[in-house]
């Protein structure tokens, strides 16, 4: 023991010091702190200048052997109580988190706690880190909705940027219409509009795939079908125009060309102009060129993603961006589940069924996809096992994929329902100012 050049010596039934906590006085004697020296007043003791207890307390005053600690002196009880009996207990009024943070001042840890307090401190811990994690998911909301909303609306600070251009007045109106359809009766009309337009594309789309819509000309080729030609060339000029329109009014056309839907927009009216180009380039004498015009066509269905502009008006459809962008480790365990499960069941199906003719799961490959549509519940029924052996193996596969993938979906299932309910309150606060 070093502490005798701070500490004077005394006689041994005098070895105490005298704790002031908050103006609560208290002498408590040597034996008794050295009994736990890893804690705060424990240390005092090993002390050997007036700056390392400094660092242990407030204040100090070496000719009364006072120790000054400016801390709660309702819960200093308790931390004497716990020199005495060696365990620490909840205290009354306190928080959890206000608990915790005391205990650490003082050097107390949390094996220390009696077995009448410790399953309560889990208890309200676990509500303690449920709440944190309710106010993490607020602030990552509120993030995560500013990157939204500068993909998928048209916010305020973008209006700002329109001060100093030309047609300044004139650009901002057109583009807060076309970008957010609630500032006004004008604004929604246009987003039903271009809504109309991506739906009758869709539609006229799959009718024109259709055996019963389709036309032979007079030598048996097949064209199409002139009505649904013309719905098909309304819509694409229609997008055209609404791509132009809104390139022309941005704040930043940089900007504008990088974000991902505006690019999608692009890439669902270029196939329409580049078969049109190859058409008339050909005239059906090269057949690789048409080819690759039809193939690129086949893109134009990437404007259904345009219906994510809708999300913005959607408390569930922010809630399920939010949760898919906060469940990576979950989504990740999934598919690690999923996948070792696959490979187990894959080669044990695999070694009970390749000796069987009857049997189609001869390869390690088709007992793959057979061990992927059972553990995911799908099952297709195209390849199944028929030895009794291999059932047995199926019944095991299928019951080890409901849990598999019932586990982390339900850690999903509550990220969701709490960005939901978040967001709900957001909208409603956002409405009522």
């Amino acid at each position: 023991m070093v502490y005798g050049q701070v500490f004077p010596q005394h006689s041994s039934g005098d070895c105490f010091i005298n704790v002031n906590v908050g103006g609560f006085k208290q002498q408590m004697e040597h034996t008794v702190l050295q009994r736990f020296p890893q804690t705060r007043l424990g240390r005092l003791l090993c002390c050997s200048s007036k700056e390392a207890i400094l660092d242990l307390c407030d204040d100090f005053s070496p000719s009364e052997m006072e120790f000054y600690f400016d801390r709660s002196p309702h819960f200093f009880c308790y931390v004497l109580n716990f020199y005495l009996t060696g365990k620490i207990h909840l205290a009354d009024g306190l928080c959890v988190v206000s608990f915790v943070q005391e205990i650490e001042y003082w050097g107390i840890k949390e094996r220390h706690l009696d077995l009448c307090c410790s399953n309560k401190f889990y208890e309200l811990m676990e509500v303690a880190g449920d709440k944190q994690w309710d106010q993490m998911s607020d602030e990552v909301q509120l993030h995560s909705s500013a990157s939204s909303t500068e993909e998928l609306s048209a916010s305020e600070d973008n209006i700002e940027m329109f001060e100093g251009s030309w047609c300044a007045d004139v650009r901002s109106n057109i583009w807060i219409r076309l970008e957010n359809p609630g500032h006004s009766t004008s604004a929604k009309a246009i987003a039903v509009a271009s809504l109309s337009m991506v739906i009758i594309s869709i539609v006229a789309m799959c009718v024109n795939s259709m055996p019963d819509f389709n036309q032979l000309d007079v030598n048996d080729q097949k064209v199409e079908n002139p009505v649904l030609n013309f719905f098909e060339n309304f819509c694409v000029l229609f997008f055209s125009a609404e791509f132009i329109l809104r390139l022309a009014v941005a704040p930043s056309a940089r900007r504008f060309l990088c974000r991902p839907l505006n690019i999608i927009d692009l890439m669902t009216v270029m196939p329409f102009y580049v078969t049109m180009a190859c058409d008339m380039m050909d005239e059906g004498e090269s057949t690789e060129l048409e080819n690759v015009g039809k193939v690129v066509q086949i893109l134009r269905l990437m404007r259904v993603f345009r219906i994510l502009k809708l999300a913005r008006h959607s408390a569930g459809l922010r809630s399920l961006g939010a949760t898919l962008r906060n469940s990576f480790s979950e989504v990740g365990q999934l598919v690690l589940f999923l996948s070792v499960g696959i490979s187990v069941f894959s080669s044990l199906i695999y070694f009970v069924e390749n000796e069987s003719k009857e049997s189609e799961l001869d390869t390690i490959p088709i007992c793959w996809w057979w061990a992927t549509i059972s553990m995911t519940t799908v099952g297709y029924g195209d390849t199944f096992p028929v030895t009794p052996a291999g059932k047995v193996v199926g019944s095991l596969c299928i019951i080890c994929g409901l849990l598999i993938v019932a586990l982390p979906i339900t850690n999903i299932f509550n990220k969701f329902s709490k960005f939901y309910e978040k967001k709900r309150h957001i909208d409603l606060r956002q409405n009522n100012n």
